[in-house]
């Protein structure tokens, strides 16, 4: 999750946002537009500064405002992608979005999550190339972790669960990625009073480093701060407005570089890594 990002599947907002019922979506008072919009292209200026190639969906008016965070629809191996589903019932239409994309693209299909299973991207956390993490909360159930990891055993990949607080509750997003942003191979970003505890042991036994970001700026961003998106080792995207955070990143080694996402992510749950469905990384 942090190798070079050679790949990736992106939806620039457009209609569908600029729309948007904030109410029924559950965006934040900071949310607007025509502004988010700007930030998004903001945004898209810093991915392609890395070299890494876009893979577009576009927004032509679907209706699905929050089909820009590409990474929850989907999840993609290096054997093909799998198709996921989602526990927003708003997004249910996503996933359709991204098997149409990969079948353009040429990317195998591995299999999909059907009902009553339901797992999001922003769950699953790689370990390593055959360990996968999913987070059991609002967003992923038992049934679709299962459904998960039977599609991906053949393939020599295991699947391990672990249990989410309902934190701010059903209607607000908690993922496993919300307490977890992996940095480099060997080192993650953390909220730690939120780390299920057996996860924590995990990443502790596989000589994963951990920097601890302010609680502060976590209880201010809804989390957000921790939502850093790796472009190769150590190279990373993050929204601006949380200095402490910037702070420690570098201090433990890491470059940073930021954009303004009041409108864009703050207001609607979702920050770089959400914006963004890797399809292909180096091995970092």
């Amino acid at each position: 999750m942090s190798g070079r990002l050679r790949r990736v599947l992106m939806r620039r907002p457009g209609p569908s946002l600029l729309t948007a019922d904030p109410k029924r979506w559950h965006y934040g008072p900071t949310f607007d537009g025509a502004k988010a919009v700007d930030q998004y292209r903001a945004f898209v200026a810093l991915v392609e500064r890395s070299g890494t190639e876009i893979v577009w969906l576009e927004d032509s008016g679907d209706g699905l405002a929050d089909a820009m965070f590409t990474h929850d629809p989907s999840l993609v191996t290096r054997h093909g992608a799998v198709i996921l589903r989602m526990g927003k019932l708003l997004r249910s239409d996503e996933p359709g979005l991204h098997e149409n994309a990969y079948r353009k693209a040429g990317i195998p299909v591995l299999g999909r999550i059907e009902a009553p299973g339901t797992v999001e991207g922003g769950d699953c956390v790689w370990i390593d190339e055959e360990t996968l993490a999913i987070g059991r909360g609002v967003r992923s159930n038992q049934a679709g972790i299962e459904q998960l990891a039977a599609i991906l055993a053949p393939h020599g990949i295991s699947v391990v669960g672990f249990d989410l607080p309902l934190w701010q509750g059903e209607e607000a997003c908690l993922h496993l990625m919300s307490v977890i942003s992996p940095l480099k191979r060997d080192l993650a970003l953390v909220h730690a009073p939120l780390l299920p505890a057996a996860f924590y042991f995990l990443l502790k036994e596989r000589g994963i480093g951990l920097v601890v970001a302010p609680e502060d700026e976590f209880a201010a961003s809804s989390g957000l701060n921790l939502n850093v998106l790796p472009t190769a080792p150590g190279e990373l995207i993050m929204i601006d407005g949380f200095p402490g955070t910037k702070t420690a990143l570098e201090a433990a080694g890491c470059s940073v570089s930021t954009f303004p996402a009041d409108a864009l992510c703050v207001a609607c749950e979702g920050g770089p890594t959400c914006l963004t469905r890797p399809i292909l990384r180096d091995r970092s």
